[in-house]
């Protein structure tokens, strides 16, 4: 125990200073050793047993991850580690590797300022290692690189020193070209240098690793690795050059601390002025600020309900301080404050800026909210998820006694995971939860089971389409009910630049309109579209081309609104529409505010864009995945009978010694139950992996048969809609 009370006496003391601080998650692609690196350098901390390092894995400590042998939570973790007679104080976070855990590395970047990434030797930089790392630079976090698994390339692919060299420096290259291509205004200051020492080399599960400025120290370089492993005397390298100070060295001495990293991603991550003395506090990690916090991550706990955990930018936290939770209106007063050291929770009184924080009191709190002690305050940047939700499944309670509970448990569970999203069908009285993919909902499924005590029937996972046009319309006119008020609607392809403008964060509407205007019409926005924009919604915009109608400006709310209830459950299908541009040509309003009220503007306005969406050649999209497939060579026939047979695309193939890696594109919908049957086509030889690849318009072929499968399941009228179902 006392050890333990002596590393959280220190971490309360490095607490209070920024500059000793390290604020670090570890990311990479699934099965490259991440957690297996956090276990040793718990154990380099004297947090956990040498012995155990690199199976008992720690910070996998939700029953499912253990279970399954992957991480599915970002885990928070707190130690000390002493550079050159110094002590720091080193926040680490641990992230998942697989793709439908993505949203959780998304939220982790925010709290960070560096990472480490790892690479495994023998596979290189894999799909899931390209976007990990585009979502720490996107956040302005600083790499650095960590090489796993270099023992392989010895004892597997029975390589010379010189060839080995050769392949660890096609990781590097591969990863510094990364980091030109996503940060190129970075990169001379970011670059991956293994003389300066920004790289390291080892071996996560024999707990040694090598790096330039290590050698110095210890003596050990590549040719004594080589000697160490062919001699199968592991045990002596990692007593020699042990993984834990190798690694935590190149963190403190590479890896900014907050007071540097705030000063420039302030500016990348909060909306406000930066000039502002809010803005100044937080560039200076400022203690005695207004409290400025993000939160990226809501944890339940059996005993203490609801934690939030987040990065606090400026300003103390104490016990019984009242926060302003700005993006809910609403004001919460703290209970407690603390850290987390892996599963446990440590209680302090206090908790300055620069670190990163767990906080139970704060219960309106969700991932993504901005806290101050300031009620006028600029909230942080949404935390932009890399993908979307695409796989959905209907979700009900066994026992009908238990539905208040069940509708509690998903609003928790949405609460903690916001990448899942949780709604109610209204015609079916279902409740609905879409996720990144079929392990996202079965775990989702199974923690309800298991930590919430409830029993849940489901149904089998479904794919969410998008309905979109690929043509314009003609002027469709909506009546209001009462007739008094028309509405001429055109809809027509929204250009993919402009969604994307708007989905990156480079055009909003809050931006100057000049500035605005400018970007979209180079985005393929006419002049008129681009000045009459009023709202962007789930990848779609609503654009006012009229000139001087009278009472607009007052309506425009309700029209608003009707727009968006039609691009949240399109025509076809009722699915989601992405990609359409709606553009009201002119309208005519009754002259008394009562005539035009919600009850009349909002169906008017729905009924138009639905009937001018099915005169535009309306389709669905579906999801797909990259499909990543690495087997022996003998085995490749199975694979691609496997992938074609799902409508998948073979993209291409990479031959590296025996072993095929086939690169392909199939439809989500295809792809259930493909980790089975690729299992037993290969005898289970194959890895393999997944990324999204975005959405696409299903073959005309199939596009009746989807849709009234779709409406089949949402109890709808077996036909195609017609215009005039919506227009009279």
């Amino acid at each position: 125990m006392t050890r333990a009370k002596k590393m959280i006496d220190k971490i309360k003391e490095l607490m209070w200073k920024p500059d000793k601080i390290r604020n670090m998650g570890i990311v990479a692609h699934i099965d490259h050793g991440k957690t297996t690196l956090s276990d040793n350098l718990l154990a380099g901390a004297g947090m956990i047993s040498e012995e155990l390092a690199g199976r008992q894995l720690y910070l996998d400590f939700d029953e499912q991850e253990k279970e399954r042998g992957i991480t599915i939570h970002a885990a928070n973790v707190s130690m000390v580690h002493e550079y050159k007679g110094d002590e720091y104080l080193i926040n680490l976070i641990d992230t998942p590797g697989h793709v439908d855990f993505g949203g959780d590395v998304t939220r982790a970047m925010r709290a960070v300022d560096g990472v480490i990434v790892v690479v495994d030797a023998v596979e290189g930089v894999m799909p899931q290692t390209e976007t990990v790392l585009r979502q720490a630079l996107r956040e302005n976090v600083k790499p650095v690189l960590f090489v796993n698994k270099v023992d392989r390339l010895i004892r597997e692919l029975e390589l010379t020193p010189d060839q080995m060299q050769e392949k660890l420096m096609k990781v590097i290259l591969e990863v510094n070209k990364l980091i030109k291509a996503m940060r190129p205004e970075k990169y001379d200051e970011w670059k991956l240098d293994v003389a300066a020492g920004s790289v390291a080399f080892g071996s996560a599960l024999y707990k040694w690793a090598v790096s330039v400025p290590a050698m110095k120290d210890t003596g050990i370089g590549f040719k004594e690795v080589y000697d160490y492993i062919k001699s199968d005397n592991v045990k002596e390298l990692s007593k020699k050059s042990p993984l834990h100070s190798v690694v935590l060295d190149m963190v403190v001495k590479h890896l900014p601390s907050p007071i540097q990293a705030q000063k420039e991603r302030i500016a990348t991550i909060w909306r406000g002025n930066v000039e502002s003395p809010e803005g100044q506090a937080m560039v200076k990690c400022d203690p005695n600020g207004p409290v400025a916090l993000m939160v990226t991550k809501i944890v339940v706990d059996p005993h203490a309900g609801e934690i939030a955990v987040g990065r606090l930018f400026s300003g103390t936290l104490k016990a019984g301080m009242e926060l302003y939770i700005v993006d809910r209106k609403a004001k919460n007063r703290i209970q407690t404050v603390g850290l987390f050291m892996g599963p446990k929770r440590v209680e302090v009184s206090e908790i300055p800026a620069g670190n990163i924080v767990a906080i139970v009191g704060l219960k309106d709190a969700v991932a993504g909210s901005t806290c101050s002690t300031l009620e006028k305050f600029e909230p942080f940047e949404a935390i932009k998820h890399i993908s979307e939700p695409v796989v959905t499944m209907a979700i009900e309670a066994k026992n009908p006694r238990d539905l208040p509970k069940l509708i509690e448990v998903l609003r928790q569970v949405a609460k903690e995971d916001p990448t899942l999203h949780v709604t109610l069908n209204e015609e079916t009285g279902e409740h609905l939860i879409s996720g990144m993919g079929e392990l996202h909902l079965e775990v989702t499924v199974e923690k309800i089971r298991r930590e919430r005590g409830l029993e849940v029937i489901t149904s089998p996972p479904i794919v969410v389409f998008r309905e979109t046009v690929t043509s314009t319309s003609p002027i469709v006119e909506g009546k209001s009910p009462n007739k008094h008020n028309r509405f001429y609607i055109v809809v027509e392809p929204l250009p993919e630049e402009v969604i994307r403008l708007f989905k990156e964060g480079e055009v909003d509407m809050k931006m100057d309109k000049k500035e605005r205007r400018r970007l979209l019409e180079e985005a393929g926005l006419s002049k008129e579209e681009a000045a009459g924009i009023q709202e962007y919604y789930e990848g779609n915009v609503f654009c006012d081309v009229t000139k001087g109608i009278q009472y607009l400006n007052e309506t425009m709310e309700l029209i608003l609104e009707g727009f968006r209830e039609a691009m949240r459950a399109g025509p076809l299908a009722r699915e989601p529409v992405h990609g359409v541009k709606v553009k009201l040509v002119d309208c005519k309003l009754h002259e008394d505010a009562v005539h035009r009220g919600p009850a009349q503007v909002i169906p008017a306005v729905r009924s138009a864009i639905f009937a001018a969406m099915l005169q535009a050649n309306p389709t669905l999209l579906e999801p797909y995945q990259k499909v990543f497939v690495t087997v022996p060579q003998d085995m490749l026939g199975n694979v691609t009978r496997e992938i074609q047979g799902r409508r998948g695309q073979i993209l291409e193939m990479n031959t590296e010694g025996d072993m095929v890696t086939v690169v392909a594109k199939a439809p989500v919908k295809e792809m259930f139950g493909f980790a089975g049957d690729i299992r037993s086509a290969t005898a289970g030889k194959a890895m393999w992996s997944v990324e999204h690849a975005g959405f696409e318009p299903v073959p005309a072929n199939l596009l009746e048969e989807f849709i009234m499968e779709v409406r089949k399941r949402k109890g709808l009228k077996l036909e195609m809609p017609k215009p005039e179902d919506f227009v009279g």
